[in-house]
């Protein structure tokens, strides 16, 4: 295995993957060698013949896999960011091993006997604050594993585990089958109304292909525009009819029978440990704890959304009657005449808008954001090895010194994941030395030349570069205390709260600047952009709201394993008074946060939670008067650097000053007026 690049130490600068040595057939082996290190490495622990103690076991187990993750971190990052068949049959083959390896770890009797001995300990190991923290989740997640049951319900938690991996990998691979499946080739009448940046990305799309003229495809930075702008009904209904089916085809890539088998395992792991259901057992370990603070939460919005909403439909409707649309409107109207309308109410293009929000200006905006807030600094590093053309590495600096790589991957190609997210390479530590970070942002923006961004477009890039600055800004000593790896419902506060910078107006105007002169966005856009911000916020709440509150109840349900999931989706829709003209932001058969992995099951609403914090927060750079305040900057970044060492609630209070309300909320969304 000399020939394996991972298992060699890494000699690019800072560490770096080297990402022009690795292949497929590396990873297996790899897997293996890191697996069996990882065991030798527990036994190790186990048998050590000393008592319990933090140091022997606790920290022991924080140095303990290094090799399995660090190839995990590859693995999974390139299977998401630059997918090959290759890469997707070792993701078929090791996910159940990985499972099946993990709860070897996590169920081990001798040792969670040695965590829960120390544990017990606790009060007479004279801990710090961080070190007490570290042992107690670290117990916690010993028992939501099922590390305290008897051996027959350890043996099933094992079971569960490795099935859950089998179908979430599965689901994933087929809602991609789906998106790279179906392409919508249009001829020169179908191009009506589609601006020159929608074309271009749709040209774009056709010469990634192979494929001539220009090409519709189910990457939702070609779709939405398409349908903002299209003035052909009957291909805006054949556009959405194959984004609302991604992963429901029958045959061998339908997710349809895998979603009932996913929630009754989950609902199942939830009994044995004690639990009514899934969402139970999961908000127990969540800011939000018990599943009627989410509904409450959601239920407020959703209210006050529809009110909202009725206003925003009649808009419509009267925009499509003057149209001459007579009949009621459908779902692939409604970004249509939505554009209209605020073309009309507004005074605002999208066309006239794009040109100013040029990928690697909003890409600058974002860095310069981080430096006044922060002070740090972002320099390309050309000479580092990359996976994709697209991709572009930067040396994040602080006065000079290195702090970490910033991956950036903005572009949408036909075997990447649909959506937008961060992750990482290497997270921060400093258990035996400063380990410095290697964060990657993916998106999926149409990529043309030049790279025009919508105004969400531009928004999601600071929202994931918040993510970003989380893992780039820890400073943490042991490792599974890093960056994002704290409560689901609080994870989403830093990028979120990035998103408000986006639109300051000193930063639309300085780098919203048009693509062919250079000139910066007119003050009265910006005025017409900041009006309209809030425009068919009816609309966006109840999409998001609806999925959030279809998560909650699939996950709450008594017999899922019973359900007919289209026919739950509907009567639940129904039930909740959600407006034909629109449906849920995801659909059971592609909502990868909660099917293609367990990260956002019974936890989708985590965004709306961070809205809570994140307006609020928000409102306090406001009412200093500058939006760079140094003392509030130096707040948030206590809580970007601390990871999962202090509560969260904890953490915001000491930025904040108090506990949030959602009157910010509200007002930031608009729904104020209609609460």
């Amino acid at each position: 295995m000399s020939t394996n690049p991972l298992f060699a130490p890494w000699p690019a600068p800072f560490g770096a993957p080297p990402f022009d040595l690795i292949q497929p057939e590396h990873f297996v082996p790899a897997f293996e060698d890191g697996m069996r290190r990882h065991l030798d490495e527990i036994d190790a622990i186990v048998g050590d013949p000393q008592p319990a103690d933090f140091a022997n076991t606790i920290v022991a187990m924080e140095r303990a896999g290094r090799l399995l993750g660090q190839v995990s971190s590859v693995f999974f990052n390139l299977n998401a960011s630059n997918g090959s068949d290759a890469l997707r049959a070792v993701d078929t083959e090791m996910a159940p091993r990985l499972a099946e390896h993990g709860m070897k770890v996590s169920l081990n009797p001798g040792l969670f006997a040695r965590v829960a001995e120390v544990y017990a300990r606790r009060a007479t190991l004279g801990l710090d604050a961080v070190q007490m923290r570290l042992l107690e989740r670290t117990h916690l997640g010993f028992i939501r594993s099922g590390a305290g049951l008897d051996e027959a319900a350890r043996a099933r938690m094992s079971e569960i585990s490795q099935r859950l991996a089998v179908l979430h990998t599965q689901f994933g691979q087929n809602v991609l089958h789906d998106e790279k499946d179906w392409v919508l080739h249009l001829a020169e009448a179908d191009l009506a109304g589609l601006p020159d940046f929608v074309l271009e990305g749709l040209r774009q799309a056709a010469v990634e292909r192979g494929l001539d003229g220009h090409v519709v495809t189910l990457s939702r930075s070609l779709i939405e525009p398409f349908m903002m702008f299209s003035q052909s009904r009957s291909l805006r209904k054949r556009a959405h009819a194959a984004w609302v089916a991604r992963g429901s085809h029958a045959g061998a890539h339908d997710n349809r029978p895998l979603m009932p088998e996913i929630l009754a395992l989950r609902a199942e792991r939830a009994r044995l440990l004690g639990y009514a259901n899934f969402a139970e057992f999961r908000l127990s370990d969540m800011m939000a704890g018990r599943p009627d603070r989410v509904a409450g939460l959601t239920g407020e919005v959703w209210d006050a959304a529809l009110r909202k909403f009725g206003v925003e439909r009649e808009q419509l409707l009267a925009e499509a009657r003057a149209d001459g649309l007579n009949e009621g409107l459908e779902a692939w109207d409604w970004a249509f005449y939505a554009e209209r309308v605020r073309s009309r109410h507004y005074a605002i293009d999208a066309a006239e808008v794009k040109p100013y929000f040029v990928f690697e200006n909003i890409q600058r905006a974002a860095f310069d954001t981080a430096g006044k807030l922060f002070g740090i600094s972002f320099v390309p590093r050309p000479d580092l090895p990359v996976y994709h053309p697209d991709v572009v590495i930067y040396d994040v600096q602080e006065h000079g010194q290195h702090m970490g790589l910033f991956v950036s991957d903005p572009f949408a190609r036909a075997d990447k994941r649909s959506g937008a997210w961060m992750s990482s390479y290497r997270d921060q530590e400093n258990l035996d030395g400063p380990v410095t970070p290697i964060i990657v942002n993916n998106n999926n923006f149409a990529k043309a030349s030049p790279a025009l961004l919508s105004f969400d477009d531009a928004e999601t890039l600071f929202h994931e570069f918040g993510h970003a600055l989380h893992g780039l800004l820890s400073q943490v000593r042991y490792p599974s205390q890093s960056g994002t790896s704290v409560r689901r419902d609080f994870v989403e506060f830093p990028s979120q709260i990035m998103e408000h910078w986006f639109a300051a107006r000193e930063n639309l105007r300085e780098y919203a600047r048009h693509h062919a002169t250079g000139e910066p966005i007119p003050d009265a856009l910006i005025d017409k952009l900041l009006a309209a911000r809030n425009f068919n916020q009816g609309a966006a709440s109840l999409e998001y709201t609806a999925s959030s509150m279809l998560d909650m109840q699939l996950h709450e349900h008594d017999d899922p394993a019973s359900l007919d999931i289209e026919a739950f989706e509907r009567e639940t829709l129904a039930a909740m008074g959600m407006p034909a003209e629109i449906g849920a932001r995801h659909r059971p058969s592609h909502f990868q946060h909660i099917f293609a992995g367990g990260g956002y099951a019974a936890g989708y609403y985590s965004y709306l939670w961070a809205e809570v914090l994140d307006a609020d927060g928000f409102e306090a750079f406001e009412q200093s008067g500058d939006l760079f305040d140094p003392v509030m900057a130096g707040r948030l970044r206590t809580v970007l650097s601390a990871g999962d060492t202090r509560d969260p609630m904890e953490l915001y209070v000491a930025f904040r000053g108090q506990e949030p309300g959602t009157a910010a909320l509200m007002r930031n969304r608009g729904l104020a007026a209609a609460a």
